[in-house]
């Protein structure tokens, strides 16, 4: 229906059932007065953009807010734009866009952070480490927002880290920020990715230390006087061979004690892939005589009874202060390498000490034969290598246990 519209006609009209009311003004063309069959009446202008597409715009309802006199005024208004090639709808999804883009430069870096923490970090077995690593690297940086944060910012919390002296862990600190720095960049935190281009703090060589089985029973032997929680913890990583992480995280569902293993699932382990660990005779009676402490929560290393261990490079620092100074200095890391040095020296396969330290096999491009062979547990190897590791380091004859899966 087309007419012009004057407001007595307005209140004249009445909802029908089933079907709209819609009628066009003569007076104003393209403005249209709807009535739904629920009686709401309401107002649409429609009108084509120069060199553009037509556009639809809403109005409002009538007859408040928007009388008659006041929707013909807002058409004549986008009319007059639409001739200058005004388009309404598309600046509006541009401001729109705008407010997102300003909106998400003020996020901070510490609500970026513990996004990263929760879709990320949370799913990598080293991830509160590495929160931990970004978060004091940044410190003073956190509640700036992150598109204002830039690679030199970066690199000046590398560099710092270098000028402590610890260059190696400076490098470490680098990894951290870089991976944190290009998530947030493909998240649209922010423009450029600000990782990119920061420096290394220092060009690092392999580790050559390796500890001799006379001071792997040095250590052994100073463990004795580290406690309930961490003696046990330092004795059990000395005897496995498994990354200080992953005992540090040993929960008492992964104890089992029946067929004498140790199994981490793949959210557990560094490499993403359920690990399973035989316990020698010594392995199991530490085990069995932190038993009671299982009361105490799910972790087998813990102090609250919620959180597991915390820090160990601190309760190194005071096997440390036992082994005296004269002691050659050694890392945590060190003791896996002492293990597979030492098994290798008694000549146990390569293959085996790989699958207990949950490696894959080393070697220079390995037969086709070799890597299918690799890829079997051997876990009656392994716990045979496991039981001879325990008894050149206690000194003791390890009693074979049956091996189960």
């Amino acid at each position: 229906m087309k007419r012009e519209l004057n407001d007595r006609f307005l209140r004249s009209l009445k909802p029908q059932e089933g079907q709209r009311i819609e009628v066009s003004d003569t007076k104003c063309i393209g403005l249209r007065f709807r009535l739904s069959q629920s009686g709401r009446a309401s107002w649409v202008y429609e009108k084509r953009i120069k060199g553009g597409p037509k556009r639809k715009f809403t109005l409002g309802t009538w007859p408040k807010p928007v009388s008659l006199a006041q929707a013909r005024s807002m058409s004549f208004e986008i009319q007059a734009e639409a001739q200058r090639g005004i388009d309404r709808v598309e600046n509006a999804k541009r401001e729109d866009e705008r407010q997102k883009i300003e909106k998400a430069t003020q996020v901070s870096c510490r609500e970026v952070l513990e996004a990263y923490r929760e879709l990320h970090l949370s799913n990598i077995a080293t991830g509160d480490e590495r929160f931990r690593q970004i978060s004091n690297a940044l410190e003073g940086l956190l509640d700036v927002p992150i598109s204002q944060i830039g690679r030199k910012d970066l690199q000046a919390a590398v560099d710092t880290k270098a000028q402590s002296g610890r260059r190696p862990y400076a490098n470490r600190i680098r990894a951290a920020l870089v991976a944190f720095a290009n998530w947030a960049f493909l998240r649209g935190y922010t423009d450029v990715p600000i990782g990119a281009g920061v420096a290394k703090a220092t060009k690092e060589k392999a580790r050559e230390r390796v500890p001799s089985i006379e001071e792997v029973r040095s250590i052994w032997s100073a463990t004795g006087r580290m406690g309930e929680v961490w003696g046990p913890f330092f004795r059990l990583i000395i005897l496995t061979g498994q990354r200080r992480g992953e005992i540090a995280k040993l929960r008492w569902s992964e104890v089992h004690f029946e067929n004498r293993m140790i199994v981490k699932p793949g959210s557990e382990t560094k490499n993403g892939r359920a690990h399973q660990t035989h316990m020698s005779e010594p392995v199991y009676a530490e085990l069995q005589n932190l038993g009671d402490r299982a009361s105490i929560g799910e972790f087998v290393f813990t102090f609250d009874g919620v959180r597991p261990v915390a820090n160990p490079s601190h309760a190194k620092g005071r096997l440390d202060t036992i082994l005296g100074e004269k002691f050659e200095p050694w890392r945590i890391h060190d003791l896996r390498t002492a293990m597979a040095t030492s098994l290798a020296e008694a000549g146990q396969p390569e293959t085996v000490v790989d699958r207990i330290l949950n490696h894959s096999a080393s070697g220079s491009a390995p037969s086709a034969v070799a890597r299918v062979y690799n890829q079997s547990e051997q876990l009656p190897q392994r716990a045979n290598a496991l039981n001879k590791w325990a008894e050149m380091v206690t000194r003791e004859i390890v009693k074979t246990a049956r091996i189960g899966r």
